[in-house]
């Protein structure tokens, strides 16, 4: 018998009879005053920018005015998200997609794969938006974890702000392997 299957052969030995009850989490979840508020904080602290919208359209028009090259997006106004080929990206300017949620306390959005088409989509271009119910924002990341845990989807991600890194003389870099910027547009409905 290999060393490998010994230790496997000793853990299963050694399971518990019954598992253990998960710990009450409840006391973690707390509520924020006002959720849009606190996600934006966080957000513009991390590098990233929150504009409230009225309406689709106006969201178009910013971005439009305020990026140049080639934009792609899932969503109307825009060419469309290339769906079969990632180095159809490479080129990419600016990539504009609907979150499905977005937390507060950390100022993460949920994407997932129905939003992207290919996962490649949010990290590849230069800039990176994202359409955000302003009733899509919710507190902590318990009460998203509550909301994700049963859906039914093959892929999905976090994403808080644009990329960044920093070195140990504090030198902060964004879009070191990402996106460098990262335009959250939440939608006042």
């Amino acid at each position: 018998m290999s060393s490998r299957a010994e230790i496997l052969a000793a853990v299963r030995k050694n399971q518990p009879s019954s598992p253990a009850p998960l710990p009450d989490t409840q006391k973690f979840w707390h509520e924020v005053d006002d959720v849009y508020a606190q996600f934006n904080i966080i957000l513009s602290g991390i590098g990233g920018k929150v504009l409230e919208i009225k309406n689709w359209e106006a969201g178009q028009e910013y971005l439009k005015e305020h990026f140049n090259g080639r934009i792609v997006s899932t969503l109307e106004g825009f060419e469309p998200l290339p769906e079969s080929d990632p180095h159809a990206l490479a080129d990419v300017e600016l990539c504009v997609l609907q979150a499905q949620f977005a937390v507060a306390e950390n100022g993460a959005i949920w994407i997932t794969n129905s939003a992207l088409r290919q996962r490649a989509a949010a990290f590849i271009p230069q800039h990176l938006a994202v359409l955000l119910k302003k009733s899509d924002i919710v507190p902590t990341m318990h009460h998203a974890y509550a909301r994700i845990g049963s859906a039914d989807y093959d892929f999905g991600v976090f994403i808080a702000g644009p990329s960044k890194t920093a070195d140990i003389e504090q030198s902060l870099v964004l879009g070191a392997h990402g996106p460098r910027t990262m335009t959250v547009l939440v939608l006042n409905e």
